[in-house]
């Protein structure tokens, strides 16, 4: 028996790890040692590892109503979650589609936006342009929309659809460059495009690429002059990871459409929304059966893990849990610039990042921090922090101590 395990060369890589359970910021081995997780276990556990509150939710849920059909049929967990998100959410994002994953929310998007203009006999607009470098899932849609600029998907390339991609800016200079080129394309081509996606401020599994929101009012702006639907992935940036509640709250400029998930639910189960505003959900009303949104999953808006979403989001909210997000975006402020000998110092929230001479010395050093008791997964020669809420001023100098050391 083998367990094939994700974007990982099962050929070179060690024996894995094997964790037998979770408390806070930490995960234990069957040996019973401990380990600071320093990367919320693939950015989701937001709250950190066996939050009592999310599974009581979790249980009195299970108790109640396990799954219920989504199409025909609703229930109190999908709307209060809904109602509770929309809070937070500008005012035009009020119709939510429930997913499974990322890769899903993002899925579902694409097809939105293309169904859209096809619902309006605009049957032309097939080109998606995005921000290079850009990751938006694995499934074929999101692979395809973050182009051929991706490391991670090349292979699949023959599959994908048209696509443009914007520079990324790593200068104000870039940024003009940048735009021009946008300015250029759509000039020649608005007619035929139908989306502009993009992570908002943070490019995550390109190795937590930061750029400021005032080149992405920018393109959104461009975008907007020709009617182009414009989607934010914020799977990963969502939920305070950014120091705000959503990206979109540090942006002028507001999509047409969000995808969420990854700490929705806390990190406990999978769950997704991709939230649209109400001009591209009336495009779907019609007699014909055919405009209507044909995409679901089995396990649509479960309502257990929206209790453990319900009860996530209400957790966010409280006092202790934003004061301590602040202490965390301060300790790297502090401790990132002790940090000699690296390159690209770099941070937007709670996210911390920099860049060592290669590849081989970012594994070395996330090697020696296991051995130390520090989970980390360096993208490239990018090493980051994007640790849980419950992560204490601490545990965060421990860490930077033993990076000082390794490095």
């Amino acid at each position: 028996m083998k367990i094939w395990q994700p974007f990982t060369q099962e050929k070179t890589t060690a024996t894995p790890l094997k964790i037998v359970r979770g408390e806070g910021v930490y995960l234990f081995d069957e040996r019973g040692k401990r380990y600071l997780d320093m990367i919320s276990s693939w950015w989701t556990n937001i709250l950190g590892h066996g939050n009592g509150e999310v599974a009581e939710a979790i249980y009195r849920q299970a108790r109640i109503l396990e799954h219920v059909i989504f199409a025909g049929f609703t229930h109190s967990p999908a709307e209060k979650l809904c109602h509770e998100l929309a809070k937070f959410l500008p005012k035009n994002l009020e119709c939510f589609f429930f997913s499974d994953d990322g890769s899903t929310a993002v899925e579902i998007a694409i097809k939105m936006a293309y169904q859209y203009f096809v619902n309006l006999n605009k049957q032309k607009r097939n080109i998606y342009i995005n921000l290079a470098g850009g990751y938006h899932g694995d499934t074929l849609g999101a692979m395809s929309a973050a182009g051929n600029h991706s490391r991670y998907h090349a292979t699949f390339s023959e599959f994908f659809f048209e696509t443009f991609s914007i520079d990324f800016p790593h200068s104000s200079q870039d940024e003009a460059v940048a735009i021009e080129k946008l300015k250029i394309f759509l000039k020649q081509n608005n007619e035929r495009v139908c989306a502009l996606i993009v992570e908002p401020l943070v490019q995550g599994a390109s190795g937590m690429k930061m750029y400021r929101h005032e080149f992405l009012d920018q393109i959104v702006c461009e975008a907007r002059k020709y009617e182009i639907i414009v989607i934010f992935d914020e799977v990963m940036t969502g939920f305070f990871r950014l120091g705000t509640m959503f990206a979109i709250d540090q942006c002028v400029e507001k999509p047409d459409i969000i995808c969420l998930s990854k700490g929705l639910t806390g990190g406990f189960l999978p769950l997704a929304l991709t939230v649209a505003n109400c001009k591209i959900y009336n495009a779907f009303l019609s007699d014909d059966w055919r405009r209507a949104f044909l995409h679901g999953h089995s396990y649509t808006a479960n309502p257990i893990a929206c209790a453990a979403a319900i009860q996530t989001i209400e957790i966010l909210q409280r006092e202790e849990i934003q004061q301590n997000i602040g202490k965390i975006i301060r300790g790297h402020e502090i401790n990132l610039q002790k940090l000699d000998h690296i390159f690209h110092k770099r941070q937007c929230g709670t996210i911390a990042a920099f860049e060592v001479e290669s590849t081989e010395k970012a594994r070395i050093i996330a090697k020696k921090a296991l051995q130390n008791s520090i989970i980390l997964r360096p993208i490239g020669r990018t090493i980051y922090f994007m640790p849980p809420y419950c992560t204490t001023v601490e545990n965060l100098k421990y860490v930077y101590k033993k990076i000082r050391q390794y490095i």
